[in-house]
């Protein structure tokens, strides 16, 4: 027990250090990609560390407030009105995940119930669940997922900083806010997460606390911010959680589809990019508003880089949530029409 207490602390130090030093060279997202090259490099390497139980969690309880505390009546109205581009971005994502299902089958040599649960736009946990049940293999849609989410994490904000010429790599400075209001919030918010969680809402763990903030902000009882210091410190827990997942057992035991899994992460970096062009020009969205929207990684990380990066995090949430919201009460709806169009009543 006082091992493994003593490897997490030095894990988490050393986290630490990784975001300093990534900060210091001026790396973009410097706190959570810091981590995350160093981690990922470590576990491919056969290295195992012991994560804080909840870890990721309670990262996404600071961010989820950080991001509701944001909203305003006017932001509620004016996203309510990108209600259409929402829906269309998450039809968008649908056909382009069902179409590179069939090219991740060829490339992996997976069948296809295992092929389309990998490249749905859904949550890994849950698409490794459903497609255990429809006779699919839960491990190598688990290793696509978390390689998706890492390659997109990694390579974001370089695409935002090729397509902007800057971005602003630091927290944005903030007066000090009052603990009591603040310690109070992330309480609430984190009782709230708690009672979503067996409730159909995706990702409870952030969705909660942003609507908690929402609650807080449009009443107008959110006039304080969460603090840029807690904001760090959920960069380190997720960019450690991050590097954890590239566990050598995992890509060694499954090499023909990690390496197909980075092939896809590519194709869907091409089609968010596309789509993102096509949206901020048939609409007033900017670029990399788009596309962080389009983006194939999770909620919270894309979430996270909008943020710190000092962009639209609030309408990239909006589309995020919705695009989760759609694909997990559709999925079953989209396997069968996947089934139809291959010619198979499997899973029907």
């Amino acid at each position: 027990m006082l091992r493994t207490q003593a490897l997490r602390l030095a894990a988490y130090a050393l986290g630490g250090v990784a975001g300093a030093a990534a900060a210091r060279i001026g790396m973009p997202l410097p706190w959570m990609l810091g981590p995350f090259f160093v981690f990922a490099v470590l576990s491919a390497s056969g290295f195992s560390f012991p994560v804080i139980p909840r870890g990721r969690e309670m990262a996404q309880i600071a961010v989820g407030l950080a991001i509701g505390l944001r909203f305003t009546w006017a932001s509620v109205v004016s996203l309510s009105l990108l209600l259409p581009q929402m829906i269309l971005a998450t039809l968008y994502l649908i056909c382009v995940t069902t179409l590179i299902a069939g090219v991740f089958r060829r490339l992996a040599g997976v069948d296809p119930v295992t092929a389309f649960f990998a490249t749905a736009a859904g949550g890994v946990a849950d698409m490794a669940i459903i497609a255990e049940q429809f006779g699919g293999v839960p491990s190598s849609v688990a290793v696509v997922h978390a390689m998706r989410v890492s390659l997109v994490v990694a390579i974001t904000p370089l695409i935002i900083l090729l397509s902007t010429g800057h971005f602003a790599s630091g927290q944005s400075v903030t007066g000090a806010s009052p603990v009591l209001p603040v310690v109070g919030a992330l309480a609430l918010a984190a009782t709230v997460a708690w009672l979503l969680r067996t409730t159909p809402l995706p990702n409870p763990w952030l969705v909660g606390p942003i609507l908690t903030g929402m609650a807080l902000g449009v009443t107008g009882l959110g006039a304080f911010s969460v603090p840029s210091g807690l904001i760090t410190v959920a960069q380190v827990l997720l960019g450690v959680w991050l590097g954890c997942q590239f566990r050598r057992n995992l890509l060694t035991a499954l090499p023909r589809v990690t390496a197909a899994a980075f092939a896809v992460a590519g194709l869907l970096v091409l089609a968010a990019l596309l789509g993102a062009l096509v949206m901020s020009g048939l609409s007033q969205l900017p670029f990399v508003t788009a596309f962080l929207a389009l983006a194939p990684a999770a909620v919270t990380e894309m979430v996270l880089v909008a943020k710190v990066m000092h962009l639209d995090a609030e309408t990239v949430a909006a589309f995020h949530v919705m695009r989760i919201l759609i694909v997990s009460s559709s999925i079953l709806l989209i396997f069968r029409i996947y089934n139809a169009l291959r010619g198979s009543t499997h899973g029907s």
